[in-house]
């Protein structure tokens, strides 16, 4: 297997737990608040997206793409935090874009619905992140 194979397969299941993060806190924040919709979902997808972003600067710099350098750090965190920010304006652009102005779909109640457009957000967020870290972040 290609070594991006296997960094791409380090990234899914690092993006996994990540994902437990961010959906955990998301719904945390939601079920405490009521809110599942309108520009409130937009707070709190940021908080949860950024929670899970700062685990995933420490899991992928280390074991996924195996950084070890300490020289750069400054600019490595910087690039990290560039590509995450497109990555959150994507995520968030998706989730506030579904759960706003597309009712919940087949049934489903608004917190599902904005599971719903959670997991869909990640799916498209998740291939930027890993384009962007690749080969802008922890290109060797």
């Amino acid at each position: 297997m290609s070594k991006t194979f296997i960094q791409f397969i380090k990234f899914a299941f690092v993006g996994g737990i990540n994902t437990g993060i961010d959906f955990a806190v998301l719904n945390s924040l939601m079920w405490i608040s009521g809110i599942y919709k309108g520009e409130e979902i937009i707070f709190f997808n940021i908080i949860a997206f950024t929670v899970a972003t700062i685990n995933s600067y420490f899991m992928n710099k280390h074991w996924t793409f195996g950084a070890k350098g300490k020289e750069e750090v400054g600019k490595e965190f910087s690039q990290f935090l560039l590509v995450s920010l497109i990555g959150i304006s994507i995520n968030t652009s998706i989730v506030y874009s579904i759960t706003t102005f597309i009712e919940p779909s087949f049934g489903l109640s608004s917190p599902v619905w904005a599971n719903f457009a959670k997991a869909s957000a990640t799916a498209i967020s998740l291939i930027w992140n890993f384009i962007g870290y690749k080969f802008i972040v922890f290109k060797k």
